[in-house]
């Protein structure tokens, strides 16, 4: 992973404006451990994004939001249960977003870095991304740019500190987005 600083020279190999979302080949995934010694998985229904390539990697800048109340982990009592106040509450944090603030290196291996905010809190957090590419889609002639980030985070950072023990304090979270080239 290439995480060496950049000089604000260097581009991102996209042209730059303002790239569209394309929720249809996009996904918001999550991990955490149940009571230690397994993994739930699950997803989140509502991602939005926004991907604006500048000429240079200091004015190009990426956005997320995930709806908390979309959460899917395939148990609809489950997923009840964590929108619940006692637990995500979506009523008081009904979005978890991530604006950028610095992007970082070449080839197909690149870092985010960035602010993630839960409800009122806000935490640094960095991506490892891996670029797929760009290519032409043959039924439009559109072009699309994929990625895939990881990164993590502790809930109890965020004030999501509930049921300690039974859900782990380490959530990991997989992005796997598509965009379309401006026209």
């Amino acid at each position: 992973m290439t995480t060496e600083s950049q000089s604000s020279t260097t581009v991102l190999p996209l042209v730059p404006g303002d790239w569209t979302f394309d929720p249809l080949h996009s996904s918001a995934g999550f991990t955490v451990r149940h009571l230690g010694i397994s993994k739930v998985r699950g997803r989140f229904n509502e991602l939005t994004a926004e991907l604006l390539v500048g000429d240079t990697l200091d004015t190009s800048s990426i956005t997320a939001t995930v709806a908390l109340a979309s959460i899917d982990t395939g148990n609809a009592d489950r997923d009840a249960h964590v929108r619940a106040a006692d637990l995500l509450d979506v009523e008081k944090r009904p979005t978890m977003s991530f604006r950028s603030t610095r992007i970082a290196g070449a080839g197909e291996d690149w870092t985010l870095e960035g602010d993630l905010t839960i409800g009122e809190v806000t935490r640094p957090i960095t991506f490892d991304v891996d670029f797929g590419g760009v290519v032409d889609v043959p039924m439009d002639g559109s072009r699309h740019a994929g990625f895939d980030a990881a990164g993590e985070f502790r809930r109890s950072d965020f004030g999501l500190d509930f049921a300690p023990g039974f859900l782990g304090d380490v959530i990991k979270v997989n992005l796997e987005v598509q965009f379309v080239e401006p026209k």
